[in-house]
């Protein structure tokens, strides 16, 4: 048996979500206040049955709204208020072999299938009932208020203004616990209820708190983990930090075998202190051994030791055990105390020592014991380094693993929450569950996506998207907007464009992969999936068709076009670089073929409208993805002007600062002509057979240029437009309105003549 999924409603961000669970273990993934530590205290507050654990700042913020409004409502009304709860239902997968453990759960003898569920709601007690004690309370205190003589300009507004404010101090009393019984039938597909369907209420006998601790155990390793520090003093939160010994000494008081009755031991204990230190090495070794399969103490890390600290007569006692870390062999051994590790290292043992000991109380429970372990781990990233990460969460399952467990009906679920690309990278897509922030009608909520679903979806391009992923980056998980850039360049030039355009853009979370022309349209499918804002910069790379008979392996491009007739295969072209202007240019880039603005020909790319370089859902609060590519400008050389394109990244910034770059002075930057070009034409001919070139080292072009940009250099246009773009949809700052995109200055030394302008959008 395991949790298959949950459905949240109405608590805090989580206006309405559904979450999938992996059987074995789940990585919630989303960027900050995405909702992912909100769902595992909702689980566990709610698991537990303490409603101390919640207040009115729980709720939605809808739900504030509608309280007040059913608090306004005159008190003649006969109609039965509805006044917002919090729930939770719950769905468990069951074998056959374990469907006596849930025979609560099932609705009826005629119950078919493998899913039973449970709803567990944080309702009022009576909603009449509690409409009339605020009624009657805002009424005795408005007439306590009104026998004052009143005040100038008095403000004053005597407890409870509203039915919120009520709630903030009379919830607890107000409100409880209620569970029902769930009939998978009456719910669809992604487990919503049918129209009209309600729930059956559980009686109190057993009651619904008892069958689900009968079920389940949700135990929260929490993200704050304070381990004492050996400079941490009076006055600087010492009080918040946890000894690492006294954590190991609880977690043998509690779960070790202590040999109470084992005289032997006992014996020992009171003997020497050397017998004792092998006995608690004995009892740790176990735990000792799983920690080293996380890599610890690894290479060239002091090992761990366990030592008595205090009288023998005393050893049962919480504070008895000290850690200390050994360095070097035999009697010379410094051992030092266990403050004196790195941080890392103590939340790694801090971690493990955790989690043995949850599970172990768990297993130690048999008269009581819940079929299902459920365990949270909240951001266990903290203070490890990459690799450590990818350990941790590698061979965190098999920590779980017990030889106790008697039976396939006790299994353990874990759920991992975390910021960490490294720890994604490790796992892959399946077990992800991405917490998406969405804004709908002012209200701040969030969507949960199973990527397993994804994975499942688009057999032609997970395989792809996950190897390139690990390979680069996951931090797009985590991330406000994504940036696809062509290459190399872009990806090392973007900062400092950024930086000069578009300002604001530096603090929003911003993922930059580099994919090229030839993938960038194959994240089309992710990016739409997970409702990302994405900004494509890529390139025109027109080419002149070749005849098959005159294709040169070595010099042509070949590409794809999709097929006129339906369902075919699409064709395979060849091309020859050639520059935009050229007639009947086409272009070789995928992406602008295939995803946007899905045109062949370089004129109908250079003639596109801005709506046609930009798709985004429907519904207006998902994706949005914009595309850029090189546009035409005026360029101004040696007096004469011409409306011209470059192909690639680095023919626009040749062209868009000329005059520094066919400076002398500029030569190592590798745009330089040999020949002072006679006209704009000349100097468009001549910077495209600059990079088309085999010698033209594009790395080098772009560091030449991050080491020496002047303070007036130009952004190429088409790369303006789309950060201004993506500026207008993710800005976080406040700053002035910026410029609209017009024409730039060519020259990047002042008091040139020569200009560059835009000629075409």
């Amino acid at each position: 048996m395991h949790l298959h999924s949950c459905r949240i409603k109405n608590y805090r961000r989580l206006r309405d979500v559904y979450i999938e669970l992996a059987s074995d273990i789940s990585i919630f993934v989303g960027s900050n206040n995405s909702g992912k530590t909100s769902a595992t205290q909702v689980l566990y507050a709610f698991a537990s049955g303490s409603k101390d654990k919640l207040s009115l700042y729980d709720f939605s913020s809808a739900c504030w709204k509608d309280f007040d409004a059913f608090g306004d409502l005159p008190e003649d009304g006969t109609e039965q208020p509805e006044l917002p709860s919090i729930g939770l239902d719950l769905w468990f997968e069951v074998a056959a072999s374990d469907l006596y453990l849930v025979i609560p759960l099932l609705p009826s003898r005629a119950w078919r299938g493998t899913q039973v569920g449970m709803r567990i709601e944080f309702a009022p007690r009576n909603s009449v009932e509690l409409l009339g004690s605020f009624r009657t309370a805002r009424a005795e205190a408005q007439t306590k208020a009104a026998a004052f003589p009143p005040r100038e300009n008095e403000r004053y507004v005597p407890w409870p203004k509203s039915l919120t404010d009520y709630l903030k101090n009379e919830l607890l009393n107000e409100f409880e616990f209620k569970y029902y019984v769930l009939d998978r039938a009456q719910f669809d597909s992604a487990h919503k209820p049918h129209e009209g369907y309600m729930p059956l209420l559980l009686g109190k006998d057993p009651g619904g708190a008892a069958i689900l601790k009968s079920l389940i155990k949700v135990d929260n390793l929490h993200a704050q983990r304070y381990l004492a520090d050996p400079a941490v003093g009076a006055g600087t939160g010492a009080g918040r930090s946890e000894d690492l010994s006294k954590r190991l000494s609880r977690f043998y008081k509690r779960n070790l075998n202590q040999r109470q009755e084992d005289h032997s031991a006992l014996r020992a204990l009171f003997e020497s202190e050397m017998r004792l230190n092998e006995h608690l090495a004995d009892v740790f070794k176990d735990t000792l051994d799983r920690l080293s399969k996380l890599g610890y103490p690894g290479l060239l890390n002091p090992r761990l030791e366990i030592k008595s600290a205090l009288n023998p007569a005393t050893i049962m006692n919480s504070q008895d055990a000290r850690v200390h870390y050994v360095l070097g062999d035999g009697e010379e051994a410094l051992r030092l105390p266990d403050t004196y590790n790195g941080l890392g290292y103590k939340n790694l043992i801090y971690m493990v020592v955790e989690i043995l000991d949850v599970h172990a109380r768990w297993v130690a429970d048999r008269e009581q014991r819940a079929p299902l372990h459920l365990i949270f781990i909240e951001e266990p990233e903290g203070h490890l380094h990459a690799q450590l990460q990818q350990v941790f969460i590698r061979n965190v399952l098999d920590l779980l693993k017990s030889s106790e467990e008697d039976g396939s009906a006790f299994q353990s679920q874990t759920v991992v929450t975390t910021h960490s690309p490294h720890i994604v990278y490790e796992r892959g897509f399946q077990p992800i569950r991405y917490f998406r922030r969405q804004n709908i009608g002012g209200e701040q909520t969030a969507e949960v996506l199973n990527l397993s679903a994804f994975y499942s979806q688009t057999p032609d391009e997970r395989d792809f998207l996950q190897r390139y992923l690990k390979l680069t980056h996951c931090d797009l998980f985590f991330a406000d907007a994504a940036i696809l850039v062509e290459g190399n360049v872009e990806r090392l030039l973007l900062p400092v464009m950024i930086e000069k355009e578009t300002v604001s853009l530096r603090s929003a979370c911003l993922s930059i992969l580099e994919v090229g022309g030839a993938f960038g349209y194959r994240f089309k499918s992710l990016i739409e999936f997970l409702g990302l804002v994405a900004l494509v910069i890529t390139d025109l790379d027109s080419v002149e068709l070749v005849a098959a008979a005159d294709e040169d392996e070595d010099e042509d491009t070949e590409f794809e076009v999709p097929n006129a007739e339906a369902g075919q295969p699409p064709l395979k072209k060849s091309g020859k670089a050639c520059l935009p202007s050229k007639p009947n240019a086409r272009t070789s880039n995928q992406t602008l073929i295939q995803w946007l603005p899905k045109k062949q020909s370089v004129e109908e790319l250079l003639a596109a409208a801005d709506s046609e370089k930009l798709h985004a859902a429907e519904d207006g609060n998902s994706f949005k993805v914009r595309v850029t590519y090189q546009v035409p400008t005026n360029v101004t050389w040696n007096g004469k002007t011409a409306i011209l394109c470059g192909r690639t990244l680095e023919e626009s910034f040749g062209l868009e600062n000329a005059v520094w770059c066919q400076a002398a002075a500029q030569r190592h930057v590798g745009l330089k002509l040999r020949e002072n070009p006679a006209t704009p034409d000349d100097l468009a001919s001549g910077l495209h057979k600059r990079v088309s070139g085999k010698s033209f080292d594009k790395t080098k072009f772009a560091l030449g240029v991050l080491t020496e940009l002047p303070a007036n250099w130009n952004v190429p246009l088409y790369i303006k437009a789309g950060l201004h773009w993506l500026e207008s949809v993710v800005s976080l700052e406040l700053p002035a309105p910026p410029p609209e995109v017009t024409a730039p200055a060519a020259s990047a030394i002042p008091g040139d003549a020569a200009t560059i302008g835009e000629a075409a959008k």
